[in-house]
C-alpha cells in the first residue's frame, strides 16, 4: 500500500502540474451543460433536468477516463521513466492502483463542476441517498471506458492514441445520449444506441437517480462491453510487456 500511494502522489503531481490539461476535463462537461441545457425550457422540468446533467456527468467520466488512460498511458510508455519503473524488483500492481487511484480522482474532479452548474441553474435535484447511488453507478458506468482506455494506451503510440481516442469519444459520446436524450433519436439510431457502451451507462446511472426505467438491451450490451474491454486492457498489457521486457 506504501507503493500505490508513492505512485498515486507522484501522478496527482505530474497531472496537477498541468493545470490546463485538469481544467479543460473538468470545465467542457460543465460548460455544456450551461450552454446546451440551461438556457432551454427542459431545464425548467426537475426529471429532465436531473437526467441532463446525470447524462454529462458520465459524459465527464467517460472523457475522462479515455484520455487519461489512453493517452496518458500512451505518452508514459515513450518516456524513459515508465520503461525503467518495471524493471525495478517490485509487483506492477501498486503501479497500475495508483494509476486507477489518480485517473478516478480527476474523473471525480471533472463530474463536481457539473453537478454545481446543474444544482445553480437548473431544477435538477437528487436526494442524499440518490447522490450516492449515482456516484456508485458512475464508477460502475465508466469501466469499460477506463478498460478502452488502458487497452488503446498499451496497445499504440501516442501520436496515434490521441487521434484514436478522439475518434471513438466523441460518436460514442453523441450516439450514446450523452449530449442529447437518446428518446428524440430516430429508430435507427436508437438501435445503434443500445449497442453502445455509452448508451449502457447513461442508463445506469440515470436508472440510479431519477429511477427512470433502463433500456434492458443497453444494459446487457454494457456489460459485455465490460468485459470485453476488461480482456482486451489485459491482452495490451501483456503484449507491451512481452514486447519491451522479454
Amino acid at each position: 500500500m506504501a507503493l500505490v500511494g508513492v505512485h498515486y502522489r507522484f501522478l496527482l503531481l505530474e497531472q496537477v502540474r498541468i493545470p490546463i490539461a485538469l481544467l479543460s476535463s473538468a470545465l467542457f462537461p460543465a460548460l455544456s451543460l450551461l450552454f446546451f441545457v440551461v438556457p432551454f425550457d427542459y431545464a425548467a422540468d426537475p426529471l429532465s433536468a436531473t437526467t441532463a446533467v446525470v447524462q454529462l456527468t458520465v459524459f465527464a467520466v467517460m472523457s475522462s477516463f479515455l484520455f487519461t488512460f489512453g493517452v496518458g498511458v500512451a505518452d508514459d510508455r515513450e518516456k524513459s521513466w515508465d520503461p525503467y519503473l518495471r524493471t525495478l524488483p517490485a509487483s506492477a500492481w501498486p503501479r497500475i492502483a495508483g494509476r486507477l487511484l489518480s485517473g478516478a480522482t480527476f474523473a471525480l474532479v471533472s463530474v463536481v463542476p457539473v453537478l454545481v452548474v446543474g444544482a445553480l441553474f437548473t431544477s435538477a435535484s437528487m436526494t442524499p441517498v440518490q447522490l450516492l447511488l449515482g456516484l456508485v453507478a458512475l464508477f460502475v458506468a465508466g469501466m469499460p471506458f477506463l478498460f478502452g482506455g488502458l487497452t488503446i494506451g498499451y496497445s499504440l503510440p501516442v501520436k496515434v492514441a490521441l487521434p484514436v481516442t478522439q475518434l471513438i469519444f466523441f460518436p460514442i459520446a453523441f450516439a450514446g445520449g450523452l449530449l442529447i436524450p437518446p428518446t428524440i433519436f430516430p429508430g435507427w439510431l436508437q438501435t445503434v444506441s443500445a449497442l453502445l457502451p455509452s448508451r449502457g451507462a447513461r442508463d445506469l446511472v440515470v436508472w440510479a437517480t431519477t429511477g427512470a426505467a433502463p433500456d434492458v438491451l443497453a444494459l446487457a450490451v454494457f456489460a459485455g462491453w465490460t468485459v470485453a474491454t476488461a480482456g482486451l486492457a489485459v491482452w495490451a498489457y501483456r503484449r507491451d510487456e512481452g514486447r519491451r521486457f522479454a
